[in-house]
């Protein structure tokens, strides 16, 4: 294995000086528009500058990261795939496991200065498979409070150290808010991608949602998560909306706490009404905060099926220039990610979270950062779905018993889940 590596990356060093004269198109896809637009419109023209012969071709956005690894799959069937797609950081293992996703070893054996120590381990740690690194963290989220400090006013609460710091604390303050008349307090994120809320409140426990390949929610764990959550939802009144149009409500003013990724920062600054804005950390199920926080975000992954050493070399350039040092910078400038590359951090963005207070809240949980787990087998993202429908049915009020509820998803998931495990 070692030899085959060491010969790919020769060919593509020797590539390299013959690629400088031509010009390459390679094709790039990544989700979430409304957030990364505004990022890669300022990537591209650095990239374009350093390397003026490749031409980088964005197609259509992902809606989700559901959506991208769906679209992967269909793409690898009719023989239609990218050259490089962003993928959730949980959504990599199938890629990997399909044969869909590249290796990237024999580019970083062929690079003189790459430093793998460069990008923060748990994210690595999650694009690696058996020993190879199959994707490159571009953005890391964790989840954050949101607050309009002008609705909040309404409830006593005038500085960030009177912010909710537990859930039943959040739940109080719905109803101070209520009672002075807002008709929408609280928006909690459960509808958020790969049922990352519900992770998020199981490894504030300490808890994954997967061990050994089982499903945990049958666990002491699982059920105050699900209690938790319907404590929310009954004790706010919260609204059953699109998470979209929960974004757009709280920055329109209308709502007091917004429970969401910190990803969504940059575009609620952008687009707010005029009021002041804080963000904070996660509430616990104690004053001490979660014990650990499931980290979100997004993977590089090299998914061409060129056979053109010169095209590939392109297709890596790109990949590396944006999970790098310049171009991870401006993630954090751009959005409200955390650069997952430690010089984008600590060298060149070394004042801008004391400028930027609402981005440096996500930094400060950095210590608490836990994976963001994958659903074993095939049918991953089936597994999704049976989640999101029951945290669904507390919404709506179709589950009302939480223990009931256990019972359902648990079978449910089982089900889907591979033999043995």
């Amino acid at each position: 294995m070692k030899k085959c590596l060491t010969a790919i990356a020769f060919v593509l060093a020797a590539s390299s000086a013959q690629a400088q004269d031509e010009k390459i198109t390679i094709e790039f896809a990544y989700p979430y528009s409304h957030l990364f637009d505004v990022t890669y419109e300022k990537i591209l023209p650095l990239f374009n500058e350093k390397y003026p012969n490749i031409e980088v071709k964005i197609r259509a956005s992902y809606e989700s990261y559901e959506d991208g690894t769906n679209t992967i799959l269909r793409e690898a069937v009719a023989n239609t795939l990218p050259d490089v797609t962003m993928q959730g950081l949980n959504r990599q293992a199938i890629l990997v496991e399909k044969g869909i996703a590249k290796s990237l070893e024999p580019f970083i054996e062929a690079e003189e200065d790459f430093a793998k120590d460069g990008y923060h381990d748990a994210m690595l740690k999650l694009g690696t498979f058996d020993g190879n690194v199959h994707g490159l963290p571009f953005s890391v989220s964790l989840p954050v409070g949101y607050y309009n400090m002008d609705v909040m006013a309404k409830a006593g609460i005038t500085s960030a150290e009177q912010l909710p710091k537990t859930w039943e604390e959040v739940v109080a303050t719905c109803g101070k808010l209520r009672e002075a008349g807002v008709k929408n307090p609280m928006f909690w994120g459960w509808n958020i991608t790969g049922n990352w809320f519900l992770q998020a409140l199981m490894w504030s426990q300490d808890k994954p949602t997967i061990d050994n390949g089982e499903f945990q929610i049958a666990s002491d764990e699982g059920l105050q998560s699900l209690e938790t959550i319907k404590s929310l939802f009954r004790g706010c009144d919260m609204q059953n909306i699109e998470w979209k149009a929960a974004l757009a409500s709280f920055s329109a003013g209308e709502i007091g706490m917004m429970y969401w990724s910190t990803s969504a920062l940059g575009a609620v600054e952008r687009s707010k009404g005029d009021f002041e804005l804080k963000t904070n950390e996660f509430p616990g199920f104690e004053a001490t905060g979660p014990k650990g926080l499931p980290a979100g975000g997004n993977a590089a992954m090299l998914v061409s099926t060129s056979t053109d050493p010169n095209e590939l070399q392109a297709a890596w350039k790109w990949l590396k220039f944006i999970t790098s040092g310049q171009g991870a910078a401006e993630v954090a400038r751009t959005t409200g990610y955390m650069p997952p590359n430690k010089a984008a951090n600590e060298v060149i963005l070394a004042d801008f979270y004391k400028e930027n207070p609402n981005k440096e809240t996500a930094v400060r949980q950095l210590p608490l950062l836990r994976d963001w787990q994958a659903y074993p087998g095939d049918n991953g993202l089936a597994i999704t779905q049976v989640i999101y429908d029951g945290l669904e049915g507390v919404v709506t009020g179709e589950f009302d018993d939480m223990s009931e509820l256990q019972e359902v998803m648990a079978e449910e998931v089982k089900d889907l889940l591979p033999e043995g495990n």
